[in-house]
């Protein structure tokens, strides 16, 4: 394979819904800023009381789920991954998550927060790509997990 794009400009949510099947209420990321290629990048998710999780997460305290942090981290990471292909390389059809470790939850994030979802590449061997995610809400860390995808 031939070497992947390493600039891009900043993706807005009409470029990731072209980049990555997922629609509201799964579509996790709103915008993709501060992007190396591949290697790194940072999502951006506006969490608003809005959204269909709060009915029952909690209803009396409101807190954006766990496992949509992740999810928003490993759909970052399959926005990075397609827009940073290669000019003549194979067209991608879709990314599928699959793996997470090293998990972990440090804050409650809530109605009105701006998360951040930092990725960064740690290995690519053939067509699974390896990251590390850190969710941050105004320069704390609310969440942080090791993924990986397979491009198909």
């Amino acid at each position: 394979m031939s070497e992947p794009k390493t600039t891009l400009d900043v993706i807005d949510i009409q470029k990731i819904m072209t980049s990555i099947p997922h629609r509201y209420p799964f579509l996790l990321v709103d915008r993709v800023v501060e992007i190396n290629g591949d290697e790194s990048g940072v999502g951006i998710k506006n969490v608003t009381a809005n959204e269909p999780q709060f009915t029952g997460h909690f209803p009396e305290r409101p807190v954006f789920p766990g496992v949509l942090m992740i999810e928003g981290m490993a759909q970052t990471a399959g926005v990075l991954v397609v827009n940073a292909r290669a000019v003549g390389e194979q067209q991608v059809n879709s990314v599928l998550f699959t793996t997470i470790d090293k998990a972990k939850f440090r804050k409650p994030v809530i109605p009105g927060d701006q998360i951040r979802f930092h990725l960064t590449k740690l290995a690519r061997r053939r067509n699974i790509w390896f990251y590390r995610g850190e969710a941050k809400v105004d320069g704390v860390l609310v969440a942080e997990a090791e993924i990986s995808a397979m491009v198909a």
